[in-house]
């Protein structure tokens, strides 16, 4: 289960750059092929951050399609698959989206 892992990186992250402000949501943006079940990190987000700074910080999680785009024929389409040919038959393809793992935003509470 690498969302263990994944949660804990993600919770470094936030912990480091919240500088000791409260946070109240973290939202990550994954891309289709990382392979990552959004209910079992968000289960073991809820494990990680339980009696840190971190408790009760909620976790948002943005699903990224992978979209392929042929460099030959010029045509863009969604993945569901990590094959990347073309309907035209050639492999020029590249990855426009769908690889994505990164901290989209972090909401703090600014005490004044």
């Amino acid at each position: 289960m690498h969302e263990l892992s994944l949660s804990r990186a993600i919770a470094d992250v936030v912990t480091e750059n919240a500088n000791g402000r409260s946070v109240t949501t973290v939202t990550v943006r994954i891309g289709h092929f990382r392979q990552v079940v959004p209910d079992t990190l968000r289960f073991c987000w809820d494990m990680v951050v339980d009696g840190t700074s971190l408790a009760g910080c909620r976790l948002e999680i943005e699903h990224v399609p992978a979209v392929g785009h042929c460099r030959t024929c010029g045509r863009t389409w969604q993945l569901e698959r990590p094959v990347l040919v073309c309907d035209c038959g050639d492999r020029n393809v590249e990855l426009e989206s769908g690889d994505e793992f990164l901290v989209q935003s972090i909401d703090v509470l600014e005490v004044i």
